[in-house]
C-alpha cells in the first residue's frame, strides 16, 4: 500500500496514541508514527507537541527516517526555537557520520532552520563540510552558506565562509562549482556594493572549464554569473563567445536562453565587420527556432524573449518569417505574439509573403486575432514604404467583406496610412463613406469623424455626414465627442459660408450642455479663437500634421538593453525591469549592455553598481516616483492596509527619486527585517498625473541625500554625504573636550510651548482636479501624526466617496484608517478633515527624504499630489538622551557624519529658542557659556529608531545661530536643519 493511507485517518486526539508510538522501542513502529506526525503537519494539524518525542526519533541510522525527522524540525523549530536547540548535538553529530548523505543532509536542514539561536552552533559543522572529501557534501554546504547569510550576514561575515565560497569556484568538481556560484550570485544581489563575486579572466576561465561538465542547472547558474562580466577586449569577449556557443545546442530551453543572454551580451563588443560576428549571427538562429516546437506555453516564453532579441538584433532572425507564420491550432498568445514578431521582421523582401498571410488570418473566426491581423496590415504599410499601395488595397478588399469588426478595424488603420502617406491614397474616402452607417465602435466612429475633417474640402457632403453623428452627440463616447468637435471647427474653417449653423450647433453642446470638463475645454478655446482671431485659429486647428513614426510600440532603447540583459527571467516576459515587480529589500541591479556603458568597466559587476546608477545620467527605465503613481489607481474605500501601493511599474516619468537603494531606507532605518509582500497588479493603465509641489520646497543636491549609497546595512553606517566644504576648521576637529564635562552643566530646560506645525498650504488646487481643491498641513498632536486638510468642491457636481492612499515613502508614512468624510460635499462647500498616521508602511528612499506623494479617489475621478512634512512631526516624545549615552554616542558617530548650517535672523535668547524647540521634541539636555557664547547640546529621535545629535551656538546680539548635527544617517540633517529653522522663526 502506498503513502496515501496516511492521509486518510479522521481519527480524533490521536496526539496521545502518536506520542506512545514514537516512544515505542520498535524502529518500524517508530517510522509509521513520523509517517502519520509527517502527514498531518502536511494537512494543516498542529502537531508541534510532540516536538520532543518526533527530535528523539533523530537518533537513527536509518536514512528515510531521519529524512522525516529533519522535514518535521524545519517546519516547528520557528515556533519552538528552544526545544530545537535539543536538536543541535545531532546535526553536529550528523556532519561527521561516515556517510556522505547524511552529512549533506545534516547540512541542508541545519540552513534551513531560521532561528537566531541556533545559527552560531551551526558554524563549526558547516565549516567541516565547506571543506569535506566528499563533492555532493561540499555542493550541499557551499548553498548552505547562502542561506545562513540570509539570516545572518554578519555571522557569516565574521566566520570567514565566504572567503570559503570563493575558494570553491577553484574546486575540482564542476557541480560544486556551479553551487558556489548559485550562493555568491544570491549573496551579491542581496549586497550589490559587495565585491563578492571578484569577476577577471583567471576565474572566467575555471567558470568556462566547468560549465562543460555541470548539470544543466548549474549550467544555468555559471551562464547568468558570466553574463554580469565585462571582458576588457574583443578578443576576450570573443574568446568567452567560442566557449559558450556549444550550449545552443542543449535540450533545456532554460540553458539555451541563459547562453543566448551571454552572447547577445557580448555581441556588443565585437566589431560587426569581423567574420566571427557573422558566423555567430547565424548560429543564434537555429536554437531559437527550435524553441518554437515546443509546448505552448514554452513557445510563449520563447516568444516574448525573440521579441526582444528582434528589436536589438532583427538580422538574426530575418530569414526565418515562416516559423512565424501562425499555425490553426495555436493558443491565442501564441498567435499574438507571432503576429508582434512578424510585423518586426517585414521588410521589402518578404513583404508579399507576410501579407498574403495577414490577408489570410484577417478571414479568421477568433475576433480578437482577426483585428490584430487587420492592424498588422496597416503597420506593415507604415512601415515599408513600398508596399503601402498593396496594403491598402488588402484593406480595401477587407473592407468590401462587409464584415463589421474587419471593416471597423480597417478605418482605423487606413487613418494611420493617411497620416503616414498624405495626398497619396485619397482616392478611398469614397469606398469609407459608404461603410459610415455600420460604425458602433468608438475608435471607428473618431476615426472616421477625423478623416472626414480632415479632408473636408474633398467630400461634397461632408456637411451632412457630420451632421449625422451630431445627432446623438451626448450618446457618443468622450473619444468620439473631442474629434466630432474638432472636425466640425476644421470643417467650418474650411467651408464658412456653408457650416455656420452646425459650428454653432457643436460649440453650444460642448459647452453648455456637456459635463465632460474635457469637452467644454476644448469648445471653450475653438469659441475664444473662432470669435477673436479666425486667421490664427486656422493656422491652429489646420497646422500640418507631423508624420506618424514607422513603429510605434518599440521598447525604449535603454528598456531594451537592461531587458536583454535579463533573457530567460520573468523581466523578458512582463518586458518590465525586475524592480517594476521584485518587492522586498534586496537590491535590484539595473543593467545595460557593455558597448553603451561608455566604459570598460562592467556596469553590473557588484562594485560598480550603485555608484554607476549615482553619478550617470539615469536612464529612463529607472521607475522614479512618477511611475509608481501609476498604480495608485488601484484605491479601495475600505480602511487602508498598513502596506503601501503595489510596485513601481515602468513609465518614462522620471521625477527624480530612485530606489537605488533597493529596499528604499530598509538599511538607514537598522530594519533588516523584509516588508511584507504586496499584491502585484500589472493591468493598471499608467496614466501619471502631474505632481504638485507645496510652495518653494527646499532644494535638495544629490550629495545631501547621500553621494554615497553604500556601506553597511546596519543603522545606515556608510551612507554618509561628505561634510559641507564650507565647514570652519574648529568643526572638523572632534569636539569632545567641550563635551566632557556635560553632566556638571545646567540643564536650561523650561517648559514645552507647544509642538509647531506649518500653515496650511494649497497641495491640489482645483483646476488640476476636476475642482476638487485640497489645502493641508501636518501636525504631530499627543503622539499622533495628523494630516490636517480642508477639502473644497469648487465645480458643479457633488462629490462623494473619498479615499485616500500614499505611495512608498522614506519614513513608511501610511494612513491610520479611513479618510472620514459622512457627508457628501456639495459644490462651493469646504470641510475639514483630520487623518491621522502611522510609520507602520513600506519604506522606499524619497528625493527629497521628507516627500510624501498621495492619491485621493472621490466619485469623479484620482487625483494625485505631493506635498512635503516637516521632518518634526516623526520627533518622538521620548527622544531626551541621558547625558552619558550623548557624550558617548557624539564621540562615536564619525566627524564626516557632521553638517553644520546657519540660521540666520532669528532673535531669540537661548532659553527661549530652548523652550520653542522642546515644544517640537527637540530636547535640551546641557547647556554651557564659554566667551559669551550659549552651547545648547541637544538630541531628537526620530519614530524608526534614528537619533540626531545637535549643537547649538547662540551669541548674544548676534541673530545668525550655528547648528552642527550629527546623525548615522546623515541625509536626515538636511531635514532636520529645516525643522530647526522653521520652528525657531515661526
Amino acid at each position: 500500500m502506498t503513502d496515501s493511507k496516511y492521509f486518510t485517518t479522521t481519527k480524533k486526539g490521536e496526539i496521545f496514541e502518536l506520542k506512545a508510538e514514537l516512544n515505542s522501542d520498535k524502529k518500524e513502529k517508530k517510522k509509521e508514527a513520523v509517517k502519520k506526525v509527517i502527514a498531518s503537519m502536511t494537512v494543516g494539524k498542529d502537531v508541534s507537541a510532540l516536538f520532543p518525542d518526533v527530535v528523539n526519533c533523530m537518533q537513527t541510522d536509518n536514512l528515510e527516517l531521519k529524512k522525516l525527522v529533519y522535514l518535521y524540525l524545519m517546519n516547528y523549530a520557528k515556533s519552538q526555537p528552544d526545544m530545537a536547540i535539543m536538536a543541535v548535538n545531532t546535526f553536529v553529530k550528523d556532519c561527521e557520520d561516515p556517510n556522505p548523505l547524511i552529512r549533506a543532509l545534516a547540512v541542508r536542514t541545519m540552513g534551513c532552520i531560521r532561528v537566531d539561536k541556533i545559527t552560531e552552533y551551526l558554524c563549526e559543522p558547516l565549516r567541516k563540510c565547506l571543506k569535506d572529501e566528499d563533492p555532493y557534501v561540499r555542493k550541499t554546504a557551499a548553498v548552505c552558506v547562502a542561506k545562513l547569510h540570509d539570516i545572518n550576514a554578519q555571522l557569516v561575515e565574521d566566520q570567514g565562509f565566504l572567503d570559503t565560497l570563493k575558494d570553491l569556484i577553484s574546486d575540482s568538481n564542476p557541480m560544486v562549482v556551479a553551487n558556489a556560484v548559485a550562493a555568491l550570485s544570491e549573496i551579491a544581489e542581496s549586497h550589490p556594493n559587495s565585491n563578492l563575486l571578484d569577476l577577471n579572466p583567471q576565474t572566467i576561465n575555471k567558470l568556462l572549464t566547468a560549465l562543460n561538465e555541470c548539470t544543466e542547472w548549474g549550467q544555468i547558474f555559471i551562464l547568468d554569473c558570466l553574463a554580469n562580466y565585462t571582458p576588457r577586449d574583443d578578443r576576450e569577449s570573443q574568446s568567452i563567445c567560442e566557449r559558450v556557443t556549444p550550449r545552443l545546442s542543449h535540450a533545456n530551453s532554460a540553458v539555451v536562453l541563459s547562453a543566448v543572454k551571454v552572447l547577445m551580451k557580448f555581441m556588443e563588443m565585437l566589431p560587426k565587420d569581423l567574420d566571427y560576428y557573422g558566423t555567430l549571427l547565424k548560429k543564434l538562429a537555429p536554437p531559437l527556432v527550435t524553441l518554437l516546437s515546443a509546448e505552448p506555453e514554452l513557445q510563449y516564453v520563447a516568444l516574448r524573449n525573440i521579441n526582444l532579441i528582434v528589436q536589438r538584433r532583427p538580422e538574426i532572425l530575418k530569414h526565418e518569417m515562416k516559423v512565424f507564420f501562425v499555425k490553426y491550432n495555436d493558443p491565442i498568445y501564441v498567435k499574438l505574439e507571432k503576429l508582434d514578431i512578424m510585423i518586426r521582421l517585414a521588410s521589402q523582401a518578404n513583404i508579399a509573403q507576410v501579407l498574403a498571410e495577414l490577408k489570410e488570418y484577417a478571414t479568421e473566426v477568433d475576433v480578437d486575432f482577426v483585428r490584430k491581423a487587420v492592424r498588422a496590415i496597416g503597420r506593415c504599410a507604415i512601415k515599408v514604404e513600398q508596399s503601402a499601395e498593396r496594403c491598402v488595397s488588402t484593406l480595401l478588399d477587407l473592407i468590401q467583406t462587409k464584415v463589421n469588426y474587419v471593416v471597423q478595424e480597417a478605418i482605423v488603420v487606413i487613418k494611420d496610412i493617411f497620416r503616414k502617406y498624405p495626398n497619396k491614397y485619397e482616392s478611398v474616402i469614397a469606398t469609407l463613406c459608404e461603410n459610415l452607417d455600420s460604425l458602433d465602435e468608438p475608435e471607428a466612429r473618431a476615426a472616421m469623424i477625423w478623416i472626414v475633417g480632415e479632408y473636408a474640402e474633398r467630400i461634397d457632403n461632408a456637411d451632412e455626414l457630420l451632421e449625422s453623428f451630431l445627432e446623438g452627440f451626448h450618446d457618443e463616447s468622450t473619444q468620439v465627442q473631442l474629434q466630432l468637435l474638432t472636425a466640425i471647427v476644421k470643417l467650418f474653417l474650411k467651408k464658412p459660408t456653408e457650416t455656420q449653423e452646425l459650428v454653432q450647433q457643436v460649440l453650444s453642446l460642448a459647452t453648455q450642455d456637456s459635463d465632460n470638463p474635457d469637452l467644454r475645454d476644448r469648445g471653450y478655446i475653438y469659441w475664444r479663437l473662432l470669435s477673436t482671431d479666425p486667421v490664427a485659429a486656422k493656422e491652429v486647428v489646420l497646422a500640418e500634421k507631423p508624420l506618424i513614426s514607422e513603429e510605434t510600440d518599440l521598447i525604449e532603447p535603454t528598456l531594451l538593453e537592461e531587458l536583454i540583459c535579463h533573457i530567460g527571467t520573468l523581466a523578458s516576459v512582463y518586458h518590465k525591469p525586475p524592480s517594476a515587480f521584485v518587492e522586498g529589500s534586496r537590491g535590484v541591479q539595473h543593467k545595460r549592455l557593455p558597448g553603451s556603458s561608455g566604459s570598460g568597466e562592467s556596469v553590473e559587476s557588484p562594485d560598480a553598481g550603485s555608484a554607476a546608477a549615482v553619478t550617470d545620467a539615469p536612464p529612463a527605465v529607472i521607475p522614479s516616483q512618477g511611475d509608481l503613481l501609476g498604480d495608485l489607481l488601484n484605491l479601495d474605500l475600505t480602511p487602508p492596509a498598513t502596506t503601501g501601493p503595489p510596485p513601481p511599474a515602468s513609465s518614462g516619468m522620471q521625477l527624480g527619486a530612485m530606489d537605488l537603494l533597493g529596499g528604499g531606507l530598509d538599511s538607514l532605518m537598522g530594519d533588516e527585517s523584509e516588508p511584507p509582500p504586496i499584491p502585484l497588479r500589472t493591468d493598471t493603465p499608467q496614466s501619471p498625473q502631474p505632481l504638485h509641489q507645496s510652495p518653494s520646497p527646499p532644494d535638495y543636491s544629490p550629495t545631501e541625500l547621500g553621494g554615497d549609497l553604500g556601506g553597511s546595512p546596519a543603522m545606515g553606517a556608510g551612507f554618509g554625504a561628505p561634510p559641507p566644504a564650507a565647514m570652519p576648521a574648529s568643526f572638523s576637529a572632534p569636539v569632545s573636550g567641550g563635551l566632557d564635562d556635560l553632566f556638571d552643566l545646567g540643564g536650561g530646560v523650561g517648559m514645552p510651548t507647544g509642538a509647531y506645525s506649518p500653515p496650511k498650504a494649497i497641495w491640489l488646487p482645483a483646476m488640476k482636479a476636476k475642482g476638487l481643491e485640497i489645502s493641508g498641513t501636518f501636525a504631530r498632536r499627543s503622539g499622533v501624526i495628523q494630516m490636517e486638510m480642508t477639502l473644497t468642491n469648487k465645480a458643479m457636481s457633488v462629490m462623494t466617496d473619498f479615499a485616500i492612499q500614499f505611495n512608498r515613502n522614506s519614513f513608511g508614512l501610511t494612513p491610520a484608517g479611513p479618510l472620514q468624510v459622512l457627508t457628501p460635499l456639495s459644490p462651493n462647500q469646504s470641510i475639514e478633515v483630520a487623518l491621522p498616521l502611522n510609520t507602520v508602511g513600506p519604506v522606499m528612499k524619497m528625493e527629497p527624504l521628507n516627500n510624501l506623494q498621495v492619491a485621493v479617489k472621490n466619485n469623479i475621478d484620482v487625483f494625485y499630489f505631493s506635498c512635503q512634512y516637516p521632518i518634526s512631526m516623526l520627533f518622538v516624545e521620548d527622544g531626551k538622551m541621558e547625558r552619558q549615552v550623548f557624550l558617548a554616542t557624539w564621540k562615536d558617530i564619525p566627524n564626516d557624519n557632521e553638517s553644520q548650517f546657519q540660521i540666520k535672523d532669528c532673535h531669540l535668547s537661548s532659553d527661549a529658542a530652548s523652550n520653542k524647540l522642546q515644544g517640537s521634541s527637540i530636547f535640551t539636555i546641557a547647556k554651557r557659556t564659554v566667551d559669551g557664547q550659549d552651547m545648547l547640546y541637544q538630541s531628537m529621535k526620530l519614530t524608526n529608531g534614528i537619533w540626531v545629535l545637535a549643537e547649538l551656538r547662540v551669541q548674544a546680539g548676534n541673530p545668525n545661530y550655528t547648528v552642527s548635527l550629527k546623525c548615522r544617517a546623515p541625509e536626515v540633517s538636511q531635514c532636520v536643519f529645516q525643522s530647526y529653522e522653521a520652528v525657531l522663526k515661526n
